[in-house]
């Protein structure tokens, strides 16, 4: 029998996840048994314990669910810790539920995958929300020179900086805040999704600087196409999708699958159908 894994989420009919796995575990020789699950809002705990009562053993947690996810571990990563949230769920054999986070670990292979250097870097990131903070520490791991965290509720930004400080030199504020030109802009505000652009000087980037947008489609998102406009080089998050997945696929089977192939084929899907 194959082992059961899942992604759960509300609503997640769209989700790619067990297209990615299924190709990692082709990939690796294996055959696992991968579904979408669209989780109640008001019961995941519920859930997941009906989905390990049937065999299940691992699992991916995507909106709204990821910091129930690590209020429902019994034990969590530190990374997962820092973030308040969890995106990987692992049935340990003792019986007990173990949580990781590993959106930032994805992040940064992708920046690496792109020949992106962070360490010196200095970087700019917009927006303050959960999926924000899940990044924060393994870029600040990756020893920028500085991060500077922006956001339209200031205070917001500044609070998330605060929380990270004792891991580098981080600072956060107001759009109306940013006075330096970035090597590295992460984009990791939801203004994707409606078409939307957040307030931003044209003279933000640095010669041969990096536009990141943790959204992904079958075109450059606004943000992109606007960033690319004024000389930066434009990288979308798909690889950070297919990265963190290959983060979990390793914690649940000890086996890191090369991502550079299913990523390949993943691009090919969205922009050809």
């Amino acid at each position: 029998m194959s082992e059961r894994y899942c992604v759960f989420g509300h609503p997640i009919s769209h989700s790619r996840s067990p297209w990615i796995h299924a190709a990692f575990a082709d990939q690796c020789g294996m055959t696992i048994d991968y579904t979408a699950i669209e989780a109640p809002l008001d019961d995941f705990a519920g859930t997941w314990r009906s989905f390990i009562a049937t065999g299940g053993i691992g699992a991916n947690v995507t909106v709204p669910f990821k910091e129930e996810a690590f209020r429902l571990a019994d034990a969590s990563s530190a990374r997962a810790q820092r973030a308040g949230a969890v995106n990987t769920l692992l049935l340990t054999d003792e019986g007990t539920t173990y949580g990781d986070t590993t959106d930032g670990v994805g992040l940064v292979r992708d920046l690496e995958q792109h020949d992106v250097m962070l360490t010196g870097a200095r970087v700019l990131i917009l927006g303050a929300g959960g999926a924000v903070r899940g990044i924060l520490e393994p870029l600040l791991d990756a020893h920028p020179a500085s991060v500077f965290i922006a956001n339209r509720t200031a205070v917001k930004a500044a609070a998330l900086a605060r929380d990270f400080r004792d891991l580098g030199g981080v600072e956060g504020g107001g759009f109306n805040d940013i006075r330096a030109t970035y090597d590295v802009v992460i984009n990791g505000t939801s203004a994707s999704l409606a078409g939307d652009l957040p307030p931003l000087r044209d003279d933000l980037f640095t010669s041969g600087a990096t536009a990141y947008d943790m959204m992904y489609g079958a075109e450059p998102t606004v943000f992109l196409a606007w960033a690319q406009k004024r000389g930066a080089h434009p990288v979308d998050g798909l690889g950070m999708l297919v990265e963190q997945a290959a983060e979990s696929y390793y914690l649940w089977r000890g086996e890191r699958p090369d991502t550079t192939r299913v990523l390949e084929a993943l691009r090919f899907k969205l922009v050809h159908g």
